[in-house]
């Protein structure tokens, strides 16, 4: 890779991380990024699916067309100073090292556009801004817009705190918001004359919690209460709640789903309240394809894991103890590059990625950006998403998606045969 090239990733990633923006205010983030592309001569154009922090930056012409995937938003609640210890103000923050993934897959849109430059390749290379990943939104929407409809193959990656193909089947999700309306009364005088919308929503709860043993092994559902203002002697006339609905595979999401919604008109019905359903949004499983993740990992084969400093090994193992993550012993700390699985693997989390995968054949790769142990929304995850531990990582994944997207620049028939799996 380019010596520009790798000092402009490091300098956006740092600006992201030193001004990080949740999700759909990503005004100066993605900004930021254009301005990457731009200057290494990528087209860039603005607000796709009526995101205003959503961008295109293309080079080239022709087929095939590659595209990379760049997320920026943050966290609320997850600031953190690069320091192994927690310190943080309370803002936003880096917790899933997005300011590292946006800017690795700008780097390694332009180390492609280099070497195609340099060998007369044809071929058209995109990155697409996707903002609001984290409240799973934006490429949901601007995959139903037809955004990446004419794609060969989308590709990304993840920071984890392992080197290896993503062959992971990411969950499908439905969110939901439950809003329960009733009456308010004086809660010891007339209690009578109320309607309790706090009793709804606990009493679908309730409902919710005895269904669990009636769903398939990996179906989860998780709920916070979105609303719990007002004094104990008003019968409270509004509560609301929020849902995660998710498994392995969307029909069995879908399914436990619905019977959540009766829970909640059941609820309704017991205490003479009125519910409205809002789903603020879904997605499908990932679909994996074996034909990429098997380019990509012939790739990677070839390319040097990160090597750490001993001041990076310092830190690692300070934070691993201070955050409760493992003993700290420099052994245990980082690894090599993982052999991809002759299985897919089921996870327990979810990303708006998935349903790109179900339009274009799609891969996704995950680079070590903070030592073993370290779990993602965490403050010891921002930590080392802001230093050189992280960036490393970052400058690992976009060497490494370079390098397999070029496989799929020269060779139509690994994607011929992507395509055909799919």
């Amino acid at each position: 890779m380019r010596r520009e090239i790798e000092i402009k990733m490091k300098e956006a990633a740092e600006d992201i991380f030193c001004h990080p923006e949740l999700s759909l205010q990503e005004k100066c983030s993605s900004r930021r990024l254009a301005e990457f592309l731009e200057s290494e001569g990528f087209a860039v154009s603005w607000g796709l699916a009526g995101f205003e922090t959503a961008f295109m930056a293309e080079w080239g012409c022709g087929t095939p067309v590659i595209g990379f995937l760049a997320e920026y938003d943050a966290l609320p609640g997850l600031a953190q100073e690069c320091v192994p210890r927690q310190k943080g103000n309370g803002g936003p923050g880096h917790g899933c090292g997005h300011n590292l993934l946006g800017s690795a897959c700008a780097g390694a849109a332009c180390s492609l556009k280099d070497r195609m430059e340099q060998e007369g390749i044809k071929g058209t290379i995109r990155v697409y801004g996707c903002p609001a990943e984290e409240i799973v939104v934006g490429k949901i929407r601007m995959n139903e817009q037809g955004v990446f409809d004419d794609l060969s193959a989308a590709v990304t990656w993840h920071p984890f705190d392992r080197n290896r193909v993503s062959f992971d089947i990411w969950q499908a999700q439905d969110i939901k918001n439950y809003k329960f309306y009733g009456k308010a009364a004086h809660a010891s005088k007339h209690p009578e004359m109320g309607r309790s919308a706090l009793d709804a929503a606990e009493l679908m709860n309730v409902g919710v919690n005895y269904l669990r043993e009636h769903v398939a092994d990996d179906v989860r559902m998780h709920y916070t209460y979105t609303n719990t203002d007002g004094p104990a002697n008003i019968v409270p006339p509004y509560a609301a709640t929020n849902y995660f609905i998710r498994s392995g595979k969307w029909e069995r999401t879908e399914d436990a789903s619905k019977r959540v919604d009766d829970c909640a008109r059941g609820a309704a019905l017991m205490t003479g309240t009125r519910v409205e359903i809002e789903r603020v949004t879904c997605n499908k499983e990932m679909k994996v394809n074996r034909v990429l993740a098997e380019t990509f990992y012939e790739e990677m084969k070839k390319i040097p894991v990160p090597v750490y400093t001993e001041d990076e090994l310092d830190f690692a193992a300070e934070i691993t103890k201070n955050a409760g993550l493992g003993t700290g012993d420099p052994a245990d700390l980082f690894g090599g590059l993982e052999p991809l699985e002759d299985e897919p693997v089921p996870l327990a989390i979810g990303t708006d990625v998935s349903d790109v995968s179900h339009t274009v054949p799609t891969v996704m790769l995950s680079a070590a950006c903070m030592c073993k142990g370290t779990p993602l929304h965490h403050w010891a995850a921002t930590a080392q998403a802001g230093m050189s531990i992280g960036q490393k990582g970052m400058a690992y994944a976009a060497e490494c998606m370079a390098a397999g997207a070029y496989r799929l620049m020269t060779e139509p028939a690994l994607l011929e045969k992507a395509w055909e799996e799919m």
